[in-house]
């Protein structure tokens, strides 16, 4: 770039930085307490304990310091020189999530394709991919910045589409993900009808970069249902349209933490996911429209957002839907290594007018929500604490509603199979009486429900009490079990039960069919077939209780079946 681009651009960054000003107002004070470790400190932990649906920070297995691809002396990308292997800066490696497992270090064979080939490694080979067939973080938050430091002849060729020069100061990138879910559900949707149909989804996207300054960044989905006996559901269907498409601007910089602003289509994750997650099990996952300003330091991150939701479109293009508001302001700390403290609000404008259903007003809500999340681990022992209070109105009710998640577990490395075994609490409160005039239901908001209440998706966050027990076990380091046992009971017996989606979908407004909703158990398997595919098995039973025996009848079941067969391939 020329000498008048460069100044049109410092100029731009100037402008940006007086309203940067402002906005840091309203951003948490740093915390004045002891030094908290470096992000690198993090990141070596985390590719040591991490959820197998997440993907780590930048792997740090033999990971070597790049060369600049500009040379001392010479004035490049806006006049300074850039270590490409800290480009982007601003990339948000997922949290992790509740129960999350402890996977097997060390020696083994870590695919089934290493285990066919005889090759025994002494370590995981280094991938930002997670070893696992769903994948909740965003592409444009998967770290390949490590591939810098390797020789283009030793490049897998998934790396090498990967930070590809394109001049001094360009770098581009791309890859993809598809994937295809056998579906075979009993009593799906709770009625007497059984579905069996194949989900099918491609994602395809291009990252260009100039140096640390200035990002482009565009992804395509294409996501299709077929032989499905119901009708699809809303998240099924999406034949082709823009999952992710805005621009990064790099705002400011000091010794321990740099600015961006973010414009345009966006995913969106923060935290465990319980309340705002990309939704991957979904076909179709989630997106919004909207502005994003950034602060990445050594020990705290913050975040301010406001966008609209873009709900899918099966055959038109997408388009934010300005009826559905949401925004908010997330503030992380990372205490110590693998400890992590969150503080977040979050603001949700729905002025939808929708028909009631079973009686409860949907849509018409502005709702506050102030939460706090606290987890880790010390040695073998870990932690995960996370409670929200939401204010606001919901069909002209005064909103006063709450949740909270209480869990500890426990890892023994030392065993076969490398057991981690968790004990859960989670608690949402319901509405007692929807015609008093208040309303107590929490609102699950954007979450990842499939994570946390059961696979069939039957139980959301909304009225509901649920004690959990998860197993994770490596018999291989290629091969993992996550068994899940749910018992679910309803807070306020005359409110309904929710389905993943926050819809209501059975109700007694008298409440002498009960609260015992019934128990659940999910058994999910997952085989690393090579460094970037797996196979997925699951089964799901949900066993109603009384409530759902009494409030069945015909056409609607009291139980439910799932099994699933997913293969997916990223690149």
């Amino acid at each position: 770039m020329g000498s008048y681009a460069e100044r049109v651009f410092e100029r731009i960054r100037s402008k940006v930085q007086r309203a940067l000003i402002l906005a840091a107002l309203a951003a948490p004070a740093t915390p004045l307490l002891a030094e908290a470790p470096s992000r690198e400190a993090d990141s070596n932990f985390a590719t040591q304990v991490i959820a197998v649906d997440g993907a780590s920070e930048a792997d740090t297995i033999e990971n070597t310091a790049p060369p600049y691809r500009c040379y001392a002396g010479t004035a490049c990308c806006a006049g300074h020189l850039v270590d490409w292997s800290e480009v982007p800066k601003n990339l948000y490696p997922m949290p992790r999530p509740g129960n999350f497992p402890v996977p097997p270090q060390g020696p083994g064979y870590y695919s089934v394709y290493d285990r066919w080939t005889g090759n025994y490694r002494q370590q995981a080979p280094r991938s930002p991919y997670p070893p696992f067939a769903m994948m909740p973080p965003s592409f444009f938050d998967v770290d390949f910045r490590y591939v810098e430091g390797i020789s283009p002849d030793e490049r897998t060729w998934v790396e090498s589409l990967k930070r590809i020069p394109v001049g001094d100061c360009w770098t581009f990138s791309t890859g993809g993900h598809t994937w295809l879910r056998f579906m075979n559900e009993r009593n799906s949707r709770l009625t007497e009808s059984d579905n069996d149909y194949l989900l099918a989804r491609v994602r395809l996207f291009g990252d260009l970069m100039y140096g640390d300054l200035l990002r482009f960044y565009g992804e395509y989905i294409w996501a299709d249902s077929f032989s499905e006996e119901l009708a699809p559901q809303a998240i099924d269907v999406n034949r082709g349209d823009a999952l992710n498409l805005f621009v990064d601007v790099k705002l400011g910089e000091t010794s321990d933490a740099v600015w961006y602003g973010r414009v345009g289509r966006q995913e969106l994750l923060f935290g465990s996911q319980r309340l705002v997650s990309t939704l991957d099990w979904a076909n179709t996952r989630r997106t919004f429209d909207g502005v994003r300003l950034m602060r990445k330091g050594e020990s705290w991150d913050w975040d301010f957002f406001y966008t609209a939701f873009v709900p899918p479109n099966p055959n038109g293009m997408d388009q934010l839907d300005d009826r559905q508001e949401f925004g908010g302001s997330w503030f992380t700390w990372r205490v110590a290594p693998g400890r992590t403290l969150d503080l977040y609000y979050l603001y949700l404008d729905d002025t939808r007018l929708l028909p009631p259903q079973l009686g409860i007003a949907r849509g018409d809500a502005e709702i506050h929500t102030w939460g706090f999340r606290h987890s880790g681990n010390s040695g073998p022992w870990l932690w995960d604490v996370e409670a929200a209070l939401q204010l606001g109105q919901q069909g002209g009710n005064e909103l006063v509603a709450g949740m909270a998640s209480l869990g500890g577990g426990h890892n023994w490395n030392s065993w076969y199979g490398n057991p981690t075994l968790w004990l859960y609490y989670d608690y949402a409160s319901g509405d007692p009486d929807p015609a008093s005039g208040q309303s107590h239901t929490f609102h699950q908001l954007f979450p990842f429900g499939h994570y946390y209440l059961g696979w069939i998706d039957l139980v959301g966050r909304q009225n509901i009490h649920d004690a959990n027990v998860h197993l994770w076990l490596y018999p291989q380091p290629w091969m993992a079990i996550w068994l899940q046992y749910h018992h679910f009971w309803l807070d306020r017996a005359g409110d309904a039960l929710y389905n993943a989606a926050g819809v209501p979908i059975r109700r007694d407004a008298t409440g002498s069919a009960g609260r015992d909703v019934g128990d659940e158990i999910d058994i999910v398997t997952n085989y690393h077939i090579g460094r970037y595919s797996d196979l997925m098995i699951g089964y799901s039973r949900l066993f109603g209780g009384g409530f759902l025996r009494n409030t069945a009848s015909p056409t609607a079941a009291d139980d439910a079946e799932l099994f699933y067969l997913m293969w997916q391939r990223r690149w």
